[in-house]
């Protein structure tokens, strides 16, 4: 493996969210353009990483001790409680806005991560990790299957009218 995956730095944040947001929009998992309230949201990795029950992970170019490396991916870990938790509750663990670079995509980037969240998961004692996504992401489906996570309609849900999101869950 030729990339770390580790909290973010400061230093990374504006190039993290980019790379988040850029990726929701490019890949068309958002029906809204570039000013709408939650593209802003994606981009913000200073409050996610300063919020309370939430950790911001990256996978960087190289190893962990490395400066300067390139954001390849990005994803955010967190707790029931949670200002960023969406389904998460007690015993849970969460992810959202996972993302990788076009460019890094093949590597294994997005597995590391979704991997990364698993191991944070169980070093905080969580019995399950549980996810959402839209209907329309296929490939990002069957790396969470392969992971071991279950597609489990009774936890699907609307944060908007027209946008359907299901939910995944692993048992730990």
């Amino acid at each position: 493996m030729d990339f770390t995956v580790r909290p973010v730095r400061p230093e990374e944040y504006e190039r993290a969210g980019q790379l988040v947001a850029e990726a929701y929009l490019a890949d068309g998992l958002l029906t809204f353009g570039e000013d709408d309230t939650y593209v802003h949201e994606l981009r913000d990795v200073r409050r996610r990483a300063a919020a309370e029950r939430a950790e911001v992970l990256v996978a960087v170019e190289g190893d962990a001790r490395a400066v300067g490396g390139e954001v390849l991916g990005s994803v955010t870990f967190v707790t029931a409680g949670s200002p960023f938790a969406e389904l998460s509750g007690p015993g849970e663990g969460e992810f959202r806005m996972l993302a990788v670079a076009r460019e890094a995509r093949g590597r294994g980037v997005g597995e590391a991560l979704v991997r990364a969240c698993l191991d944070r998961s169980r070093e905080l004692g969580a019995h399950r990790v549980v996810l959402s996504s839209t209907p329309d992401m296929a490939t990002a489906h069957r790396l969470y299957e392969r992971l071991g996570f279950v597609r489990t309609p009774a936890r699907d849900w609307l944060p908007l009218p027209d946008l359907p999101l299901w939910a995944f869950v692993a048992d730990l």
